[in-house]
């Protein structure tokens, strides 16, 4: 039967890459793999968590990539510690604010300590857009704008517990990218106005600041494996390797197979967990986020138009006009090969390499779907995300990913039996066209290409009309997953047959690097002491 779908799809559209992805869409897959909700930590010399041994009998779900669960109905809760003496009261909390490039989120974490060690209960969470970095020029705003995040910490931490739950701030690629003067005057005005406004104690140090791109992987490494229960236990158990896509930047962690020798440098990273020692690659690609993999993309556009002399009237905005850029209308039309046909993206702010700012509108080279144009520009498109990757750039190692920097190849050094998660942007861009939580890199290619083929064939493959209408909120979502595809293959060279997972959330609990950075607070000696309480 479903040879036959297949055929009569290809004899439909000619295109057999179509068919394929159809039956890919309906038929989710059944693989599974196990997965440990709940673990505990204890404070080891590398700063790090040691999760308890796992329970028995946990299961990994497939179908929707939310969330990984213990049942197959749409509950993702946590099934929560028992115990019958006083002490299961006994409940201690962790803040952590992730000041991302795109947005600020709050995390708010509830541990039960009377175990040994702790175990995760509960996670708060709340997401507000702009980041710190859209307040380059008003600092005080800048602080301000966490304050619907902090009231969540206020809402959940009982208040007799305030001043004993620690908050922390990290900022990521968003605020690297402005600067060392800029970043830091807003991270001063956070610290004040969380020191002299809210109860809670800041961790001292780097308790606000801008977390080292290496340890941002590293913690979402930990995350990851901490949720699964692949680290802590007695057994010996494989580690997945993680790919986080945030907005400026994009990690990479993995473990790789025993015995390799990895090159001495930065990328080396060696932490202990309940007796067990892991060597660890990891590399934070600076600039590789997916809104900077945009603005890449679409200066290239924007600069070919330029060299070409292709229109008189592609000025860049005034210092004025960039102030106040979103009530002006974009009065030159460019052709954009990352633009399906039948799609506009209208007003599209560019940043080039030199500073200047253009606000354009993008559309397709292609009048439709059956114009020869449209699948020259899909690896036009392609070709374009593959030259911002700089994969020719010399290698001074064996084995490179982009740009030059030295990786342990995926292919040959990473078990192949071992998980590959993939989260943040790339679960966004996913989740919301069907894609279900395992599926091949082959299949992210497939529905990357359908994307790109134009609108007019969305509503034959897609079955849910709010994939289509995602779809037509968002005009460079082609864009998005051809940046994500290309990283992932060309950059850092996962063959297309692999099998990749995506998830937001492991049994309720956000994935990223957020727990792993919370986790070492739960200790007293970590930088930060109760306050003493007062008003607020």
């Amino acid at each position: 039967m479903a040879s036959s779908i297949r055929k009569n799809r290809l004899l439909f559209i000619g295109i057999g890459l179509f068919a394929a992805l159809l039956i890919f869409l309906v038929i989710p897959s059944q693989k599974a793999s196990s997965l440990v909700a709940e673990a505990g930590f204890q404070r080891v010399e590398a700063g790090f968590g040691i999760p308890s041994e796992p329970e028995s009998g946990a299961k990994y779900v497939s179908g929707s990539p939310e969330s990984i669960s213990y049942h197959s109905a749409p509950s993702v809760e946590t099934s929560l510690p028992s115990s019958k003496d006083s002490c299961s009261n006994k409940k201690e909390y962790v803040v952590m604010i992730d000041a991302g490039s795109t947005g600020s989120r709050i995390h708010v974490y509830t541990f039960d300590t009377c175990f040994s060690p702790p175990k995760l209960l509960d996670e708060q969470f709340k997401m507000l857009k702009p980041g710190l970095s859209s307040f380059d020029k008003d600092t005080i705003g800048a602080a301000k704008s966490l304050d619907p995040l902090l009231q969540v910490a206020l809402d959940t931490i009982p208040k007799n517990k305030q001043g004993c739950s620690p908050v922390a701030v990290k900022a990521t690629a968003g605020l690297r990218l402005l600067g060392e003067e800029k970043s830091s005057a807003i991270l001063r005005e956070v610290s004040r106005h969380l020191e002299k406004d809210f109860p809670f104690p800041v961790v001292t140090g780097d308790g606000v600041s801008i977390m080292d791109g290496s340890d941002e992987g590293v913690y979402a490494w930990i995350t990851t494996n901490y949720l699964l229960g692949n680290i802590g236990s007695k057994e010996i158990t494989p580690t997945v390797a993680v790919f986080d896509l945030g907005g400026g930047s994009t990690q990479i962690v993995f473990e790789p197979v025993e015995g390799e020798k990895m090159l001495e440098g930065a990328h080396k990273y060696e932490i202990d967990f309940g007796g067990r020692h892991f060597v660890l690659y990891q590399y934070s690609h600076l600039g590789y986020g997916l809104m900077q993999g945009r603005r890449r993309l679409n200066s290239l556009v924007v600069n070919l138009t330029l060299e070409k002399g292709g229109s008189t009237h592609l000025v860049p905005l005034t210092e004025a006009q960039k102030k106040d850029f979103k009530s002006l209308n974009a009065d030159v039309t460019l052709k954009h090969p990352c633009v399906p046909p039948g799609v506009k993206a209208e007003n599209v702010k560019v940043e080039m390499d030199d500073g200047s700012v253009y606000l354009v509108n993008f559309i397709s080279p292609a009048k439709d779907e059956s114009d020869p144009l449209a699948a020259s520009a899909s690896t036009q498109c392609r070709f374009l995300a593959e030259s911002v990757l700089n994969k020719d750039a010399d290698c001074e190692s064996k084995s490179c990913s982009f740009n030059g920097i030295y990786q342990p190849s995926l292919r040959h050094k990473f078990p192949v039996d071992s998980d590959m998660f993939i989260f943040s942007y790339f679960y966004d861009r996913l989740e919301p066209i069907g894609m279900p939580a395992s599926f091949s890199l082959q299949e992210m290619t497939d529905i990357t290409q359908l994307v790109c083929s134009g609108s007019s064939l969305w509503n034959q493959f897609f079955l849910q009309k709010q994939s289509i209408q995602e779809l037509e909120q968002e005009p460079l979502w082609c864009l998005d997953l051809s940046f994500m595809t290309v990283l992932l293959h060309t950059g850092y060279d996962i063959p297309l047959n692999r099998e990749l997972r995506t998830a937001k959330t492991i049994a309720g609990n956000e994935l990223g690097w957020c727990l792993g950075a919370s986790l070492p607070l739960l200790d007293k000696n970590s930088g930060w002491s109760c306050r003493v309480s007062k008003d607020y």
